[in-house]
Formats: structure tokens, C-alpha cells, sequence
């Protein structure tokens, strides 16, 4: 852990706190999937699906794959206005996609913008044609297993000599594609080939496990296993461009095919990705998530089946030719250069509107908003582990997500990522031990100028606080909340940051309040059965309205209590109460 901090009750000490307290780098899957740990007490803390049915996580089912640019979008339910008083609105004020978006415009590349199809096809009507492009082995770009630079060593009989890889890769899945049928010791095997240092290291035990459990007549996978082999080996045809990081730092997108994601995921799921297996410190890729998906198969476990039973779905739609999807998904990394302290003590922003709710969830009732992913900051968390917390269910409902993982960096304190057009393919219900997967979803959303889900996801990651006066990070939020045009949708959000992160239910929600006011964007807040935190946050929210509350006002009184947590013996009351105690302990001297 990291050393104490000076507790010194002024303002350098609040621009200290107000910034994100890094943590020492630990080892990867356990900061990945610390989210995980004893779940069955974070139910309804952190997940928007804590209490889900696959009712509620589902909208209605329509046709399959989305080909056509303008399908019907689902219309989310209008629900009824809260008793007592409030300054809360309804859900159906918000803005929403596609009521509110700004012109695109033509698909053009630019310096930090990488597209991976032909563009000028695509804006002449066309088809989605792969890009031209030559190969990079480089440390700015994906090293694809497809490469010339990519070879390994193979020994015939007392002979060794080095061949290239994907020679290797494409012998032993043209194998496996042949097939009918292949069984998941045939799976094992092509992998070991092009793997042989990890033979004996891998296991394949919860994959196996898996394929034996499910029912006969649900159980498709030996069919499937060639299928996925023949997406794979796709991969020189269908990705030419070569795939820049989104390393940190640095703000820029990349938008692909879902066909691209698609083949670059069934290459992940055969582990061909060269370099991506050590999180080493040293390792090459030390400082991005996991992506070859040899922890998803290994080391059984009953989340594990319910995760293999959404990633397996995805792939049975996605090499079906009458369901495979036709868009486009961009990842995008942004950047916020100034988080100074001072930019918060002269915001004159008063409150936002805000719709709070103990029912419903993010990805349903908040259908069309900029939907809040409670990351970790390795995107996507312990989703190929055993994590299954908001962010991992997310991944698995949503597995074109996983593919983020291939190439954006850890993110850092000012950074966020923000997904457009994603598509769902799967309901579930329950959340960690309880989370099932609980069949198909055929998304009905219709899609922008560039042939995207009007789906987007804001991936912002808490960090696992020690104590609550290290958690005042407006400046995290401000960086997704933060609109880059003049019709953004409002945000659907929650208790990011609670539960396994130790985040204040009460702080957390502020902080986002105040992001969203200086966003200039409304904020749905959903609670997942939090009764009294939804009375309470109406109650703040409406008393911060009336007294016209700024952002600037806000952030003294959190700088008040920043002071006040720090006092040896003195008072301890929850935010909320601080906050009604000062402004109305304000009013009172008038």
C-alpha cells in the first residue's frame, strides 16, 4: 500500500484529495477481479443488474442482427412521478438517443482517429470493405498473429528451426474448421501447438466442464468450436490496417467492423495473440488487460459456466451469415488535461436535473443516455476471470466490449473510454454468485450516420479507497461526463465506485451531480433497491436546487468536510447531513 498521507486541513492538502490516490501496481488478475471478492454482499451495492430479472434486462426481442442503417429503436418506459417534495424530473425529461445527437457527418479518417474500413466506400453507400494497409510491428501498434515479424521456434525430431507463426496457427485451426464436430480436447490441442511453452500450464478444465454440463439439447458447441476456428483464421483478409493503442496519454478512436471485432475476438478465444501471455512486469503488454482467453477456461466454477454461456452465444450469432451484425463500433480515448483544483471553485453551475430510482437498471431503463460502466481501470476487470460485477456483466452482455481489452492501456487518473454502437446479445439475470445468463437479446436500437448502435458506454474506473477523504475525484467523472457537441444525451448512472471500492454511496453521488452541472447534462441515478439513498439523494438534491446551489458553493462545503473528517474526536455525520446542516445553518444568519 501506499505510505500515509500528511493530513494537513488546507487547501493544498484538499487539491491533494481531490486528485485520485494511485495505488501501487499489484499483481493483474487480482486488481482485476478484486470486484469479485465476496460478492454476495455487494448485491444491489454497486451493479445495475443486482436485482434484475431477464425481464428487466431484456428489451423485447425482434429481428436478429442489425443489417440496415434505421431499425426501430425500443421506447423505454415512462415511470410515475415521485410523492413528496422534489426537484427530481421524470425519466422521460432526460435526453435521449436518438431524440438528441449531433451530425457526423462523412466517416473520415484523421491523425487520432484510425478507421479500419474503407470510408470512402462506406460514405458512397458501399459495403464495409476492410481497409488496405501494411503490416506494423511496432510498439505503438497491436502485434496481430498474422504478422511476417511473428515466428516461434519448432523442433522436428532433433531439428529445431523458426517458422512463422501464423503458419503454425492457420495449420492446426484449418484442422479444427474441416471438422464437423471438434471436442474441447481438439480445442486444447490446436492452442498448445502455437502455444507449446504454456503445455502443462493451462488449463482447460472449466471450458471442458462447461461443454459437459449443459444440456443436450442446449448443447451446440462441438458444431460451434469450427465455426469460431474459421472466423479466426479471417484475420489476414479481414483486418489489413494495422490496429493503433490507445496508449494512455494520449486521446484518439479506432472504429471497426463488428465483423472485424468479431474475427478478432475468435482469435482471442484460441489465444493466437502473440505476447499477451504474462502480466509480467516486465512483459511487454504489462500495462494492458489480458485478452488470449486461456483464465476464462481454466479453474471451474459455476460463474465460470454462466460466462461461457453468453461468450458462446455471441459466437454461435456472429458465424451464422443470417445473423452475423453489419455496423460499426468506435472506442474512443479521452482525456481531461486540466483537473486543477481551481476549476472548481469558480464553476457557477447550479444543480442538473436528475431522475432518481430504486428500480430499473442502466443498460434498460437508461436506454439512449451515456451509459456509465463502474470500470476497472484495466477495461473490462476480471471479465475472462471470475469477476462478474457491474462492469464484467456489462462485458458479457455486451462481448464486443472485451475487445477494448486488445488495445487501450491502463487508464490513468484523467483518462475515461467511451464506447459507441456496441451491440447486446444477451439477457441475464442476478449479479455475481446469483448472475445466469438468461438467453438471446436481438437489439432493435437504431443506428447513427456511421451505421453504430445508438448505444454509448462510459467506461470510468474508482479506485479501491482506503478511507472516504481520499475519494473527492470530481475530476474522473468531469472527464466522461463532458460533452464534445451541443446535443449530447444526459447520463444514466449509479453507485459507481461502491461496494468492493469502499466508495460513500452519499459522496459518490455529489461528485457526480457536480460533473454533470459543469457537463451541462441531466443524470438519471439509479439506486438497485437503495430505498433510503434514493429518499436521501431527492431530498439533497431538491434542498441544493431551491438554495441555488453552484458547483463553486458545493465544492467548499466538500472542502468543509474534507476539514472536518480530519478533526482527532470530532464530529462524525454522513455528507448529506453536513451539507443540510451548513446551508441551513447559511439561511439562518440571513
Amino acid at each position: 500500500m501506499a505510505g500515509q498521507r500528511d493530513h494537513r486541513n488546507d487547501s493544498s492538502q484538499m487539491k491533494e484529495l481531490l486528485q485520485f490516490d494511485e495505488l501501487p501496481l499489484q499483481q493483474r488478475e487480482h486488481e482485476q477481479e478484486c470486484s469479485s471478492k465476496e460478492s454476495s454482499s455487494l448485491a444491489g451495492c454497486c451493479s445495475s443488474s443486482s436485482y434484475s430479472t431477464p425481464s428487466s434486462s431484456c428489451a423485447p426481442a425482434s429481428s436478429g442482427a442489425v443489417g440496415g442503417r434505421g431499425a426501430e429503436e425500443d421506447e423505454p418506459p415512462c415511470p410515475q412521478r415521485d410523492d413528496g417534495a422534489s426537484s427530481s424530473c421524470l425519466l422521460d425529461d432526460l435526453k435521449r438517443l436518438p431524440r438528441c445527437s449531433n451530425k457526423l457527418g462523412h466517416l473520415n479518417y484523421s491523425r487520432m482517429h484510425t478507421v479500419l474500413v474503407n470510408a470512402d466506400i462506406f460514405n458512397c453507400g458501399g459495403a464495409l470493405v476492410p481497409l488496405e494497409g501494411r503490416d506494423a510491428w511496432t510498439s505503438n501498434f497491436v502485434k496481430m498473429p498474422c504478422s511476417q515479424a511473428s515466428a516461434m521456434t519448432v523442433k522436428t525430431g532433433p531439428i529445431q528451426h523458426k517458422e512463422r507463426r501464423w503458419d503454425v496457427i492457420s495449420k492446426y485451426l484449418r484442422g479444427l474448421a474441416k471438422k464437423p464436430e471438434a471436442s474441447v480436447d481438439d480445442v486444447e490441442a490446436a492452442i498448445i501447438k502455437y502455444n507449446p511453452k504454456y503445455k502443462g500450464q493451462w488449463s482447460f478444465d472449466a471450458l471442458s466442464s462447461f461443454v459437459k454440463c449443459v444440456p443436450k439439447a442446449e448443447n451446440y458447441y462441438d458444431k460451434l468450436f469450427p465455426k469460431i476456428a474459421a472466423l479466426a483464421l479471417q484475420l489476414p483478409d479481414c483486418v489489413k490496417k494495422p490496429i493503433p493503442l490507445l496508449q494512455s496519454g494520449n486521446p484518439a478512436s479506432i472504429t471497426l467492423s463488428q465483423v472485424q471485432i468479431s474475427c478478432l475476438l475468435a482469435n482471442a478465444f484460441f489465444c493466437t495473440f502473440p505476447h499477451r501471455n504474462t502480466n509480467s512486469s516486465t512483459a511487454e503488454y504489462h500495462s494492458y488487460p489480458s485478452i488470449n482467453f486461456t483464465s476464462l477456461f481454466g479453474n471451474w466454477s459455476e460463474r465460470k459456466k454462466e460466462k461461457l454461456r453468453a461468450i458462446m452465444h455471441y459466437f454461435k450469432v456472429v458465424t451464422d451469415k443470417n445473423t452475423e451484425p453489419k455496423g460499426l463500433v468506435t472506442f474512443e480515448r479521452r482525456l481531461l488535461r486540466d483537473t486543477g483544483v481551481h476549476n472548481w471553485r469558480s464553476c457557477k453551475e447550479t444543480m442538473p436535473k436528475l431522475h432518481v430510482t430504486s428500480h430499473g437498471t442502466i443498460e434498460t431503463e437508461g436506454t439512449g443516455m451515456l451509459q456509465v460502466d463502474f470500470a476497472s481501470s484495466w477495461i473490462g476487470g476480471g471479465v475472462l476471470g471470475s469477476g462478474l460485477v457491474q462492469e464484467e456483466i456489462l462485458f458479457l452482455i455486451n462481448p464486443e466490449l472485451i475487445v477494448s481489452r486488445l488495445f487501450t492501456e491502463k487508464l490513468a487518473n484523467n483518462e475515461c473510454l467511451v464506447i459507441t454502437g456496441s451491440q447486446q446479445f444477451s439477457c441475464y439475470s442476478g449479479f455475481g454468485d446469483s448472475f445466469e445468463w438468461a438467453g438471446p437479446h436481438e437489439d432493435r436500437l437504431r443506428r447513427d450516420e456511421w451505421a453504430r448502435l445508438q448505444r454509448q458506454i462510459l467506461a470510468i474506473d474508482a479506485l479501491h479507497f482506503r478511507h472516504r477523504r481520499d475519494q473527492f475525484s470530481m475530476s474522473k467523472a468531469y472527464c466522461g461526463f463532458k460533452g464534445y457537441g451541443n446535443n449530447e444525451p444526459d447520463i444514466a448512472t449509479g453507485k459507481w465506485g461502491c461496494g468492493a471500492f469502499n466508495g460513500d454511496p452519499q459522496l459518490k453521488a455529489v461528485i457526480q451531480l457536480m460533473a454533470a452541472a459543469k457537463a451541462n447534462r441531466g443524470l438519471a441515478f439509479f439506486t438497485f433497491h437503495d430505498e433510503i439513498l434514493k429518499n436521501d439523494l431527492q431530498q439533497i438534491h431538491h434542498l441544493l436546487v431551491t438554495d441555488g446551489t453552484t458547483v463553486e458553493k458545493l465544492f467548499g462545503l466538500l472542502e468543509d468536510f474534507c476539514a472536518a473528517q480530519q478533526i482527532p474526536g470530532g464530529p462524525r455525520v454522513d455528507l448529506f447531513t453536513f451539507i443540510r446542516n451548513s446551508i441551513r445553518g447559511s439561511r439562518s444568519l440571513l
